[in-house]
């Protein structure tokens, strides 16, 4: 779709009531989605190689770090003789990724990730699915998950709308996000702001969370 697409698309939402701009809350947290070696890899059928969003994903972290806000990252894997069921049927690539493999389930070095920094390997497209991410959240009194990573269409869209549906708000850096193709990364970037959360710019997100800095973790 193009530019003019998409506008006229907002503004028929608009006049629907949808696609209001709903605001973060207090006590923000960062989610980082599957950014590994092997989805910034074209090696991998999983991956994409140059993501853009790596560098803003870091500068973005740092940031975060200086706020003291909990940093979360997923990556995503399978042992020997584990599946992904109807996953991985539908995506094959998947099977690619094993635990006995760094690129799969090691977090991309760029983002310089701390000892004390959360990594979830999951086995699913949403973060929160199958694991314990959403009691680690709000274990911390946190309502407003910064939602990164990859891919938009997939495991980011995923992510956004299981955080939506626990309660959280969502805030969605648009230069933090990327996919394998910039048409579904587009037009899932867009769905997602209309539906489930604020698309902002990179530095007002990073605004934001310096100015809800806290000196807890």
């Amino acid at each position: 779709m193009s530019d003019n697409g998409f506008e006229a698309v907002g503004e028929f939402y608009a006049e629907r009531g949808i696609g209001a701009a709903a605001g973060a809350g207090e006590r923000p947290a960062v989610l980082v989605v599957d950014v590994s070696r092997a989805f910034t890899s074209s090696a991998y059928g999983v991956g994409a190689d140059d993501a853009p969003a790596v560098p803003h994903i870091a500068e973005l972290l740092g940031r975060a770090r200086e706020a003291g806000a909990p940093i979360v990252f997923t990556t995503i894997a399978y042992a020997p003789g584990e599946d992904a069921a109807s996953f991985a049927a539908k995506v094959p690539a998947l099977r690619e990724l094993r635990t006995d493999d760094p690129a799969a389930v090691e977090v991309h070095p760029d983002l310089d990730r701390r000892p004390d920094e959360l990594v979830l390997v999951k086995k699913f497209p949403s973060a929160f699915f199958g694991t314990h991410l959403t009691s680690y959240l709000v274990q911390r009194g946190i309502d407003t998950v910064v939602v990164t990573g990859c891919s938009t269409s997939g495991c980011i869209r995923a992510s956004v709308i299981d955080a939506v549906s626990y309660g959280f708000r969502v805030v969605v850096p648009e230069e933090c996000v990327f996919d394998r193709a910039e048409e579904p990364h587009r037009a899932n970037l867009f769905d997602i702001g209309s539906k489930y959360a604020d698309v902002l710019p990179r530095q007002d997100v990073e605004k934001y969370l310096l100015s809800h800095a806290r000196g807890d973790r």
